[in-house]
């Protein structure tokens, strides 16, 4: 087991060890998103739909197509009215984590934004099992892509973090790009289950109007939640002088000294927030925003943890 957990030590790549670790965390995730799930087979989340189950839920007067065997004969015998007994049933809720790892997120000021949403994947696809859900995963790269069936497993989330650790790797060698966000949204309708929970990690660099109908496809058939990845260097421009940058083919220097391009670099940045804001407001989606120089957990604990009261009903 020893030598399935080994990984290289090189900072520009995913650990396996670190999100393996991550597993512990995750179990402090009790407040996952109380979905009203559409799914009819058993799992561990109460649904819209009333029936035969594990949880009373309510007594009301008896209507015409009720089963018989639900009348609730004390309150019946008190009332002289026929009372029934509704239950609430349980229903599933697959949890589903798309990570983007496409060369943009090849980029860090401390760590890289693909090691952190391999790790935000990671925490999130534990937390499912911890809460006894089906857990699946889709990760693109910068030519392919590999996809996780959900599965009540922990197999399934060491062979998503493997994936993760593998498609982080590849970003070492700079390929030309297949995948455009719009394309990924597109992508992810074909995984997407009734009543599933997605989760869209990504940094959102190319977000447009061109997503806005995935993402409502989305939306349409399931609980969607984006968890944006930044790195404080695209918020701001670094402070005024002359700088050495590539993309590791190729070098060029950025003068960061005029007022009028750093007002534009916010401004920039800051216009693509407010549309992935206001689109997830629509939309009811959750959004999540990690900074890559410091840690997930603190953010995932406030949505996320025991004593959040984000949690969904």
């Amino acid at each position: 087991m020893s030598d399935t957990l080994e990984t290289s030590q090189n900072p520009a790549t995913a650990s396996v060890k670190d999100m393996v670790r991550l597993r512990y965390a995750a179990r402090e995730l009790t407040n996952f998103p109380n979905l009203m799930a559409r799914q009819a087979t058993a799992g561990g989340h109460r649904s819209r739909f009333r029936g035969r189950g594990m949880d009373f839920d309510q007594v009301r007067i008896y209507q015409p197509g009720d089963d018989i065997r639900s009348i609730d004969w004390r309150v019946t015998a008190r009332t002289q009215t026929a009372h029934t007994k509704i239950f609430s049933e349980e229903r599933e809720r697959p949890i589903l984590v798309i990570c983007d790892l496409r060369g943009a997120m090849f980029f860090g000021s401390q760590r890289l934004k693909s090691v952190v949403a391999c790790e935000i994947s990671a925490a999130l696809a534990w937390a499912g099992i911890a809460a006894n859900d089906r857990v699946g995963g889709v990760v693109f790269g910068q030519q392919k892509q590999v996809d996780i069936k959900s599965r009540r497993s922990h197999h399934a989330v060491l062979q998503y973090i493997h994936a993760l650790q593998d498609f982080s790797s590849e970003l070492l060698e700079s390929r030309p790009e297949r995948y455009c966000l719009a394309d990924i949204l597109e992508e992810s309708r074909r995984f997407v289950l009734p009543g599933s929970t997605l989760f869209i990690v990504s940094d959102f660099h190319d977000f447009d109007a061109s997503c806005h109908r995935h993402l409502f496809e989305l939306a349409r058939h399931g609980n969607v939640n984006l968890c944006h990845v930044f790195d404080p260097l695209e918020v701001e421009l670094p402070p005024p002088s002359i700088y050495a940058v590539g993309d590791g083919e190729s070098q060029t220097l950025l003068d960061s000294r005029s007022g009028e391009l750093r007002r534009h670099y916010a401004e920039a940045y800051q216009e693509r927030c407010n549309d992935l804001r206001a689109t997830s407001e629509r939309l009811a989606a959750g959004l999540l925003s990690f900074n890559t120089c410091k840690s997930i957990l603190p953010v995932l604990a406030r949505a996320y943890g025991k004593r959040s009261s984000r949690a969904r009903r």
